[in-house]
């Protein structure tokens, strides 16, 4: 119905060029606050959970220096140090080589790192109560766990390798302990080694001690990559500064004393396989000379016997001066042959024959061959006897120094190999602090507190955004194209009375009728009396006011009741008819029964407006209750006996307001307000779509019915909303 109220053009694109500016952000979480602050206890108990579940971590760390070249070997003199060969090695090379399973191997056989002990009892509400859980007890001697019933010690645990990474289970019995998985079960005495056979193989297992309550204990025996990934996913391993040659070993673990004595063990292994190493090319070296001794002994005392004999039987013999310089010259040429040799004996070691240097050899060999042949032929062409002579004393000489200088270098291996210390030196050892490192509580805490916000918010944000509820007026007015005339607040006292079923009357005037709620229907009344038309449509004294929604329980009976409760204060005749024949509830509100009413006036003959008409208990208020459910609503109010109901009320009423129901529900109101002089439609505060609410006045339009203006009910006035349109200062009687 057209109304004098003046009316807002709308437009399309309005609601999706809207700004979304921060007030409206904020009013949005305001709005969710419940939600908000959900989340945030909801992270802060995650929060302080977690630090309860997870066991402290613990730090050790360890300071290593890495030294360009090895001091023993270059003390010695530069034809020992040429004989070993450079010790130079990268700190990013020995970082590596300390994390692999070389190093790792003998700390894990010495702590008896791959035996592991679990505990079944306990659970994880067991961790969060108790501040901290024991974990397993490595050392030398075994392994142990501590119980709130006992100790257990394993000092071994060794199985075949189908038993490696399966868990098994240990328990005391009467005559010692039962060890069981799956059909296996075997039986044995305590601190007694044992071995048994099972169904994958062998196990080896000594057990000291166990709780006394035969409290079952997990073991199992891990294989050596899972422990030593294990280990090196808890130790780091890093040069310090740029090329300072200083390694920084850092461990962690649930256990201080643990995690000092593994690393420790770390450091110690990796300096012994470092000075192994380091020693290993003298160690070869020596070796082979003491293969080689022996026979270079036994071929000179040949060829001296062989030359002395020669001399028995001829005598001296005067060699001529040439013959002389060639024996000198042969003579340098065995030496430098036998030094060659012993440097292709010991490089064969190590390289093939096609390294750089074992061609090299080979090279000069052939060159001082080719030359001793040379000076063989010359001294072919002498006498027998003179070249004889020759020949031996040449072998006694080249035996006796090839001889002399492998008994010198011998000797002075093995004094360099009792010096040899490695390039490995240990700066510092692991110490234990007890302090910490991980959880750290308060910032955890504060962390997963802020997550929890952060979470609540963008949940209150998105379902802000996804439910596009009814807010704000002028939201409203711009969408619709329909004035918001009235906001009803909320009524605090009126919802707690609404717990109370013993409570009769639940209208403001009775129950908070010094409340902003009170005042804004008071409002209504005002602006509907001014904004009715001069000349009811029924030419009649009665106004007719149709209250419709668009959806179910957005407040409509409660404005009905309150609006007729306000219009009746001016001494005027008011009619209430419940319209809303399927579901209408007007009359819990007047404190009446729904009997003799509106569908009643249809399907009872004798029924009149007199007699569905009752009066209330408010002064100059009647009231038209929906009466027995009708199986057809929409079609007794579109009959022209409802016509005539309506001009025969007109004429005794100043004012009739109709309930009616939905209009996305039924068509009923579109029905009702072509009687009314006014059609407002009431929606809920932040519990409405706007989408339905735009949708309804749309329904309302193409039945060329014009909504008059829009009640936003129950509205909730946040301290960040946007605009004000309530105060909560009231006037009445102070006392």
């Amino acid at each position: 119905m057209k109304t004098d109220s003046q009316k807002l053009s709308t437009s399309g694109n309005d609601r999706d060029n809207k700004e979304i500016d921060l007030s409206s952000l904020l009013g949005s979480l305001l709005r969710g606050w419940k939600i908000l602050l959900f989340f945030t206890l909801l992270g802060l108990i995650a929060g302080i959970i977690y630090t309860r579940y997870v066991n402290p971590t613990f730090q050790s760390d360890a300071l290593v220096q890495i030294d360009a070249n090895p001091q023993g070997v270059s003390a010695l003199g530069e034809n020992i140090s040429n004989l070993v060969g450079s010790g130079s090695s990268q700190s990013q090379e020995e970082a590596e080589l300390i994390k692999s399973r070389m190093v790792l191997k003998p700390v894990v056989d010495s702590l008896h790192l791959q035996i592991r002990l679990k505990n079944p009892e306990i659970n994880a509400i067991d961790r969060i109560v108790e501040d901290r859980i024991d974990t397993p007890v490595h050392s030398e001697e075994g392994v142990s766990l501590q119980t709130e019933t006992g100790e257990v010690r394993v000092s071994q645990f060794d199985v075949s390798e189908e038993y490696l990474d399966q868990s098994f289970t240990l328990s005391r019995s009467d005559t010692g302990f039962v060890l069981s998985r799956g059909a296996d079960t075997f039986k044995g005495q305590l601190n007694q080694p044992h071995q048994f056979k099972g169904t994958r193989g062998s196990i080896d297992i000594t057990v000291e001690d166990l709780p006394t309550n035969g409290q079952s204990i997990d073991i199992t025996k891990q294989s050596l990559k899972i422990t030593t990934d294990a280990i090196n996913g808890n130790l780091t391993v890093e040069e310090t500064g740029n090329m300072t040659g200083l390694i920084q070993l850092s461990m962690t673990g649930p256990d201080q004393q643990q995690t000092t004595l593994i690393l420790n063990e770390i450091v110690m292994s990796y300096v012994n396989q470092n000075k192994a190493r380091s020693s290993e090319e003298t160690t070869k070296t020596l070796d082979f000379m003491e293969t080689q001794i022996p026979v270079l002994k036994q071929k000179l005392e040949e060829s001296e016997a062989a030359f002395n004999e020669f001399r028995k039987r001829y005598g001296t013999i005067d060699v001529a001066q040439e013959a002389q310089l060639l024996l000198a010259e042969e003579s340098r040429i065995d030496g430098q042959l036998s030094d060659l040799k012993l440097q292709q004996a010991e490089l064969s070691t190590y390289y093939t024959n096609e390294h750089p240097l074992v061609v090299q050899i080979n090279d000069q060999l052939r060159v001082l061959n080719n030359r001793k042949q040379e000076i063989n032929n010359t001294v072919a062409g002498l006498p027998e006897i003179q070249r004889e002579f020759l020949k031996l004393s040449e072998d006694v000489d080249i035996n006796r120094e090839i001889y002399l200088t492998m008994l010198t270098n011998y000797e002075q291996l093995k004094i360099v190999k009792a010096g040899q210390i490695g390039y490995a030196r240990i700066v510092d050892l692991p110490v234990s602090t007890y302090n910490p490192i991980a959880p750290k509580d308060k910032l955890v805490i504060l962390l997963t507190t802020v997550l929890g916000a952060l979470i609540g918010a963008l949940i209150v944000l998105l379902r802000s955004a996804m439910r596009n509820v009814v807010r704000d007026p002028e939201t409203v007015e711009s969408n619709t194209g329909v004035p918001v005339i009235a906001t009803v607040p909320r009524s605090k006292a009126l919802k707690r009375l609404g717990k109370n079923k013993r409570v009769t009357n639940k209208l403001l005037s009775y129950s908070d009728h010094n409340s902003a709620t009170y005042e804004s229907i008071k409002s209504l009344r005002t602006y509907l009396m001014f904004g009715m038309p001069s000349v009811a449509k029924t030419n009649q004294r009665s106004r007719i006011i149709v209250v419709t929604g668009e959806s179910p329980n957005v407040g409509k009976s409660f404005i009905v009741a309150n609006l007729a409760e306000v219009f009746a204060q001016l001494d005027k005749k008011v009619l209430v008819i419940d319209a809303d024949m399927r579901l209408g509830s007007l009359h819990n509100v007047f404190n009446m029964e729904q009997d003799t009413g509106l569908t009643d006036y249809f399907t009872e003959e004798q029924s009149t407006a007199v007699s569905i008409t009752h009066p209330t208990n408010i002064d100059n208020l009647d009231f038209i209750s929906r009466g027995h459910n009708a199986r057809n609503p929409s079609s007794m109010l579109a009959s022209e006996k409802f016509s005539g109901l309506m001009n025969e009320l007109a004429a005794h009423y100043d004012y009739i307001i109709i309930d009616t129901p939905p209009v996305l529900a039924a068509t009923d109101a579109v029905l009702l307000s072509k009687y009314a002089d006014q059609v407002v439609m009431v929606t809920r505060h932040n519990d409405s779509s706007e989408g339905q609410l735009n949708y309804a006045v749309k329904q309302m339009n193409k039945a060329n019915i014009e909504v008059d203006g829009i009640i936003i009910n129950d509205l909730q006035q946040g301290i960040l909303s946007k605009n004000s349109y309530h105060y909560t200062y009231t006037y009445g009687n102070a006392q």
